[in-house]
């Protein structure tokens, strides 16, 4: 299973990558690989301040629907347009490339100093063994 060392983790199986006050979310590895084939992904919060926690959207596979939780507060600034139905419409994106092109969403962090919740690499690998 592959869990890069330099992203955070949540519990819900999302990946962080803090760049200043700016963090891409994903789903990992292990959440792509337990959903199976992605066949839509929706984010419909784009320009909406979120608290954590906060549904931000849904991935649904050809079994079954899961939501997408919000591991920092911030502002949604992006959805990935290649994953969106109206742009690109490739959600196999996040079964393929989880940690680089099929990135969900860019957040304008509300305190980019925050980290409360995210688990290291290490931790995460624990919590998927």
């Amino acid at each position: 299973m592959n869990v890069p060392d330099h992203l955070f983790y949540t519990e819900e199986h999302e990946w962080v990558l803090i760049e200043g006050n700016t963090a891409t979310i994903g789903i990992t590895d292990f959440a792509q690989e337990a959903l199976d084939e992605l066949v839509y992904v929706e984010v419909d919060t784009v320009g909406e301040d979120l608290d954590r926690n906060d549904v931000f959207g849904t991935v649904e596979a050809v079994k079954t629907t899961s939501e997408l939780f919000l591991p920092l507060p911030g502002k949604v600034l992006e959805f990935n347009s290649e994953l969106d139905e109206n742009e690109g419409d490739n959600p196999t994106l996040v079964n393929e490339d989880p940690y680089g092109k099929g990135w969900i969403i860019k957040l304008e962090l509300a305190d980019a100093d925050d980290r409360d919740g995210l688990l290291t690499a290490e931790q995460y690998q624990e919590l998927i063994s």
